[in-house]
């Protein structure tokens, strides 16, 4: 079962689903952080925007339109990754 929300095309619900989140409820839930470092342990190339797309999707909105500040701290805890 696909999850739907604003960002969350096929290829990021299937990651989503793989990582063990089965809904926009446990997105939420978990969190885009969390959402993303778990999908990154089963896909090494998971990029930043991805990361934004999860926020974007927790706070219905296109990732685009979310404020600087936030995209700025998601970055920021993105490249504490590498």
């Amino acid at each position: 079962m696909a999850i739907k929300a604003i960002n969350i095309g096929s290829t990021l619900s299937d990651k989503l689903l793989s990582a063990g989140i089965n809904s926009i409820d446990e997105l939420e839930s978990v969190g885009s952080e969390d959402a993303f470092i778990r999908i990154r342990t089963i896909d090494s190339s998971a990029c930043l925007n991805m990361l934004y797309a999860l926020e974007g999707a927790i706070r219905d909105i296109r990732w685009h339109d979310l404020d600087i500040s936030k995209k700025n701290e998601l970055k920021d805890f993105f490249n504490t990754l590498k």
